[in-house]
């Protein structure tokens, strides 16, 4: 009779191929046996529970190095987990700057041991390091590279076409992209109103993202290289990365598929405040629209913390970003019992695209020879957000007090219990993503 190391038994498991009830065995951190019988180390009753493949959230900010009083690897990590999150892709506007490859290898030996859940880390391209950057994004736990072409400062803003065509030229694998029209942006901050965090989405107008995506899908076709746009908030932007999915994948958030400006700004003013921003109830529709249509490839959080000091700050003096990680799946699995979204299109978006378009080795899929990462969900479960449920240093979230039905029950990254029923499990286990080396997928056409 075959043993394994942890056995999930009676739960709805979903594969490749469908759900399907099914006991799963799992030894040495990967799965080797759906439909499995035997002894385990480990059994855990998932009867009346869904097996997913594990969660993967493509865009977090963790904040370490410099900024670690808003958070840092471990708290993140554990907020991550907690949401049922088992690897994040965390980015680089650090102080200093993830840039290099020094810069990388100090946030792997930072991780080493802290973080809870699995990680790869962004290389910001910089108006300096372009020609670097070949070299740089095959680096061990790096998830390729990124750029701001507005809403960063430093040497992270890279804004103009010649700088940003360069970027594109040197390397191969998917770049990231932050889609916002920096001289559009100065041009309009005049558009700003002291106080008033309504007039963000005028000031960062519709304009200013389409702007940039349209220009960074030309430079992407002239150099020929794949590129992934981050965080779309305009239905417009959405039916262009539409017409160009040989060259553009993209991403959306829950934040923008769930607030609406006409409610949020009002009821919790700068909390609501983010880049590129939350726009009007029209715009979130359009969003679903176009999720239905098939065109976004993920979901990321965008999970950018600030403390509640630095956001109760005036407008504008008050920083963008909201905390994310924890609530990404929570708020999925709401709009599933909503009837907005399937559970198959919730898989594709959280782990599925995300193993398709950036290369992941051994992630993505319930599947035998794969790592055992499974987020095991309860889709009837009644629930308020609370923030004593929250872990991220922050401490806040956009969605407290929200009732929800659907939850995370346990996250499990390869074969290790990191959370179950909102405790952490004994230690963490997070080791850095590993990527398909060959090829580079979603690269260069």
């Amino acid at each position: 009779m075959a043993t394994y190391d942890l056995l999930l038994t009676g739960g709805t498991v979903h594969t490749p191929g469908g759900p399907v009830v099914a006991d799963v065995g799992v030894r040495d951190g990967r799965i080797v046996a759906i439909g499995a019988r035997g002894d385990a180390g480990r059994t855990i009753d998932c009867a009346g529970l869904d097996i997913l493949p594990g969660v993967i959230d493509t865009q977090v900010h963790f904040r370490e190095p410099g900024l670690v009083h808003k958070e840092d690897l471990a708290t993140g990590s554990e907020a991550a987990v907690m949401g049922g999150v088992v690897a994040v892709f965390e980015m680089p506007n650090t102080k200093p700057n993830t840039d290099s490859a020094e810069a990388i290898e100090d946030k792997l030996t930072r991780a080493r041991g802290r973080m809870w859940c699995d990680h790869a880390f962004y290389v910001g391209a910089t108006n300096h390091n372009a020609r670097d950057l070949a070299e740089l994004e095959r680096l061990p736990g790096t998830a390729g590279v990124k750029i701001f072409m507005g809403a960063s400062t430093g040497d992270l803003l890279v804004s103009e076409d010649a700088r940003l065509a360069e970027v594109l030229a040197s390397g191969h694998r998917r770049v990231a992209i932050h889609a916002e029209d920096e001289d559009r942006m100065n041009a309009r901050a005049g558009e700003r109103v002291e106080g008033d965090p309504s007039s963000h989405p005028v000031w960062r107008d519709d304009e200013s993202a389409l702007l940039a995506t349209t220009r960074i899908l030309r430079l992407a076709r002239a150099a020929r290289r794949r590129i992934h746009v981050l965080h779309v908030t305009t239905p417009a932007e959405l039916e262009l990365l539409g017409q160009n999915k040989d060259i553009a994948t993209c991403e959306v958030t829950p934040q923008h598929l769930t607030l609406a400006g006409e409610e949020a700004y009002p009821r919790i003013g700068t909390l609501a405040q983010m880049n590129p921003p939350i726009r009007s109830g029209a715009h979130r529709d359009g969003l679903w629209y176009w999720l239905n249509q098939g065109v976004p490839d993920v979901i990321g959080s965008d999970h950018a913390p600030h403390t509640l000091e630095e956001k109760s700050k005036q407008y504008p003096a008050s920083p963008s970003g909201m905390p994310g990680v924890q609530t990404l799946l929570p708020l999925l699995l709401d709009h599933v019992a909503h009837g907005r979204l399937t559970l198959q299109r919730v898989i594709e978006l959280t782990s599925a695209g995300a193993q398709r378009i950036f290369g992941l080795t051994g992630k993505g899929r319930i599947a035998a020879g794969y790592d055992a990462d499974f987020t095991i969900v309860d889709l009837k479960k009644r629930w308020t957000i609370e923030e004593r449920w929250l872990r991220s240093r922050a401490g806040w979230s956009p969605f407290t007090g929200m009732e929800l039905t659907g939850k995370p029950i346990g996250t499990i990254v390869r074969g290790q219990v990191a959370m179950w029923e909102d405790q952490l499990g004994e230690a963490p286990q997070g080791a850095p993503i590993r990527f398909e080396t060959t090829g580079f997928p979603g690269g260069r056409r």
